[in-house]
């Protein structure tokens, strides 16, 4: 993509949230895009010409022969480094300061950092109250800093816990100031980017029009297919999409009858009546379902999902005459999963990508457009192309569908019966004005019949259990403490309204233990 903007480049070496430090810095609309150390050399340091640069923490340890280390040239690029904890060590080390391990000064936890006499632009807005929590997580110390630098502010167990050379613009904080456990961690950013010359300009119009222009650069008079899922990230790259390139767009939308109650029908009317993109509505729910007959094993369920799904894709995108690109709703997170840190084989995208394999196998050219972008990021930019907030603000839903929350044997019977439930649970949620707080809501139906009373008659049906989480990215999840009230009240709407279900459970496991979704 050709970049109009400043950048700011992330050498990761290896840390557990670096995205988080990428999500802060975007947040304060900077553009920045995370690599990994192997990666960065002197010559991409010159091609990519970053305005600032930050250093990642680590599990290594920089007194390690052979430990990662930066190229020579980010010191002399003449631009702003923050490092961060191992990141702040790397600095030291190769600047002719001393780090060691040991010696009863490693800091795990939440710790206090005091600051020195001396002021430091970069931590303005810090130490009103004389110190300030932060997050630490480092075994290895520095034991004395390089020349030039000074010290800014104390910890118990780092007494160099904030150190800078003002001249050259260096900074460095042993501290992860990117974890919401440090709470001004996003001030101290907001500081550097600021002292780094950073004007703020990377906005979703920007990106769009950017975007725009890369697509019709790609694409030229091709023609691009799109796999449309009807969720979030595949919509809003289909719309971006269509209004780089028009009627070259074909969206092929298979319904493979796992979709929730009135799904299919809501997805094609808003493609076919609000952006008259063209759109193949492949309904093939016969075929999945006959497929999935007396299959119980959730991982023998998603395989045969996935395989069909590239299979019937592929049957109607052989109908597309010229189709030379495949387009997919590829995020960032994916991008920077793909790239192993350790240098060894890549590891694999999330299996949420449902036409994967299938660019080589059809010999396809991809077209990606949200691949620089967050969860976040790309609900902004549906916005901005105009997706009404109830479709953007849709919880998460997975690929393989209800299939994986219907526990046991997927039957036409119990397919019909989860439908109804879910829509009342959902119902539910938003007639209380709960369901943007709640990261996902859904109800599964279990594999075992109840003995229950209704009137004066015996029943025997179907347990289910609700289930609904809070969640920044889906990594890890608490349940929403719903009241008693809610619950009892959903419950009995459940019970009254869908035939079939006659016992309501409430799932309280976080993840981990558990998964989001039960199969």
């Amino acid at each position: 993509m050709t970049h109009t903007h400043d950048r700011l480049l992330i050498i990761d070496f290896g840390s557990q949230v670096t995205q988080l430090i990428a999500r802060r810095l975007r947040e304060l609309s900077i553009y920045c895009e995370i690599h990994p150390y192997q990666k960065v050399t002197d010559a991409f340091l010159a091609e990519f010409a970053p305005k600032a640069i930050i250093f990642s923490g680590g599990p290594d340890s920089v007194t390690r022969e052979g430990s990662p280390r930066p190229p020579k040239a980010a010191f002399t690029m003449g631009v702003p480094i923050l490092g961060i904890c191992y990141g702040q060590q790397v600095m030291m080390q190769e600047l002719g300061g001393l780090v060691e391990s040991g010696h009863g000064t490693a800091e795990f936890g939440r710790a206090f950092v005091t600051p020195t006499e001396t002021e430091l632009s970069i931590l303005e807005g810090w130490f009103a109250e004389g110190r300030e929590q932060v997050w630490m997580s480092h075994g290895d110390h520095v034991s004395r800093i390089a020349p030039g630098f000074e010290v800014y502010g104390t910890s118990p167990g780092a007494p160099f816990a904030i150190t800078a050379d003002v001249s050259r613009h260096f900074y460095a904080v042993q501290f992860h100031p990117e974890v919401h456990h440090t709470p001004r961690g996003a001030k101290l950013y907001e500081n550097f980017v600021r002292l780094a010359g950073f004007t703020g300009d990377w906005t979703m119009g920007a990106y769009k029009d950017d975007a725009i222009e890369k697509i019709r650069a790609q694409v030229g008079d091709g023609h691009v297919i799109c796999g449309l899922s009807g969720g979030v990230d595949s919509s809003v790259a289909a719309i971006l999409i269509h209004e780089a390139i028009g009627d070259q767009l074909t969206c092929v939308f298979v319904d493979h009858g796992l979709l929730r109650q009135n799904e299919a029908e809501q997805v094609v009317t808003m493609f076919r009546d609000n952006y008259n993109i063209k759109l193949i509505h492949a309904d093939e729910s016969e075929l999945f379902l006959g497929a999935l007959e007396g299959v119980s094993d959730p991982e023998v369920k998603r395989k045969t999902i996935g395989k069909l799904f590239i299979d019937v894709f592929q049957k109607y995108a052989n109908e597309i005459e010229g189709a030379e690109f495949l387009a997919q709703g590829t995020l960032y997170p994916d991008v920077i999963e793909s790239v192993s840190f350790s240098g060894g084989p890549s590891v694999t995208i999330k299996s949420h990508h449902n036409v994967g394999g299938l660019p080589e196998k059809m010999g396809l050219k991809l077209v990606e457009p949200l691949r620089e972008l967050f969860k976040d990021e790309v609900r902004a930019l549906g916005r901005e192309l105009g997706l009404p907030d109830s479709f953007i603000g849709r919880h998460p839903f997975p690929g393989p569908g209800l299939a994986i929350r219907c526990p046991g044997e997927i039957t036409r019977e119990k397919l019909g019966i989860l439908r109804k439930a879910d829509a009342v649970f959902i119902d539910q949620i938003r007639k209380h004005g709960l369901y943007d707080e709640i990261w996902q809501a859904f109800v599964a139906i279990l594999p075992v019949r109840t003995v229950g009373v209704m009137g004066d008659g015996r029943t025997y049906d179907f347990a289910c259990a609700l289930r609904a989480v809070t969640s920044v990215d889906g990594m890890t999840a608490d349940y929403y403490p719903f009241t008693h009230e809610f619950l009892g009240e959903t419950a009995t709407r459940i019970i009254n309204e869908v035939k079939g279900i006659n016992r309501c459970t409430y799932d309280i496991t976080s993840k981990p233990p558990g998964t989001i979704e039960w199969e």
